[in-house]
This record gives structure tokens, C-alpha cells and sequence, in this order.
């Protein structure tokens, strides 16, 4: 019997942690948890692919951390908090992930922000975009 999305995954522009999410990206979490020690952060950073082979994360997992596709990491169960730890590794800010989500520059971000966020007009729907 398979399982019908949940009606929530037609939500354009962000993926919302459920269960099924929660457990899909629990080694992945695990992983950018890890980040938290610096003798870890060095490991990583020396060979990227050689730290990341010690956590059983799946090959989509692994291609968006090496890429650092942000959104692809969320869709594939990160925590945006835990997401931040690879960006932070990388000295990179919060603000340089989520410009990066949201395709545009750090600055456009940032006014972007202090204008109040993203207008909340626009597409409701995955499926209003099908066709």
C-alpha cells in the first residue's frame, strides 16, 4: 500500500520536517551535528568525501552536501539549524545559506529582510505551476 503525499508538500518553496522527513535525514543530521567539533570540522574539511563515507547517508544526501545545494539538503531531511553547522564550517553566515535558498545575493537578502521578508503574494501551489 503506498502512502499519498501529504497535502502540505504541494507548499511552493520549502519542505516541511514531518516524521517520514525526520527520519529520511536523521544520519544526514547527524552528520552536520558533528560539525560542532573543530577536530571534526578540520577532518571534513581535508577530505570531504573520505568524512562523509563514516555516516550511512544516501548518495542524494552526499551530493548536496559536496555541492552545498541548500534547499536539495532540506529537501532531503536537514534541519535548517543543523544545515547551518556545513555553512559555518565553511565560514559562511546563516544569511549567505538562506540568500543561496532563496536565489539571491546576500545583499538583496538582507534588504530583502529588513523590508519586512518576502511578499506573501505569488503562487500558493507546486500544482498551480504544473503545465
Amino acid at each position: 500500500m503506498s502512502k499519498q503525499p501529504e497535502e502540505y508538500e504541494d507548499i511552493p518553496g520549502t519542505w516541511v520536517f514531518d516524521a517520514q522527513r525526520a527520519r529520511q535525514g536523521y544520519h544526514l543530521n547527524a552528520f552536520f551535528y558533528s560539525l560542532m567539533k573543530a577536530e571534526n570540522r578540520a577532518e571534513f574539511l581535508a577530505d570531504e568525501r573520505k568524512y562523509l563515507a563514516k555516516f550511512p547517508i544516501t548518495e542524494a544526501q552526499r551530493d548536496a552536501v559536496l555541492n552545498r545545494d541548500w534547499n536539495k539538503l532540506l529537501e532531503l531531511g536537514g534541519v535548517s539549524y543543523a544545515i547551518v553547522k556545513l555553512a559555518f564550517t565553511d565560514k559562511k553566515s546563516y544569511q549567505h545559506m538562506a540568500s543561496k535558498m532563496a536565489g539571491v545575493t546576500e545583499d538583496d537578502y538582507v534588504k530583502m529582510m529588513l523590508a519586512g521578508g518576502r511578499s506573501p503574494d505569488g503562487w500558493r501551489s507546486k500544482s498551480e505551476r504544473q503545465g
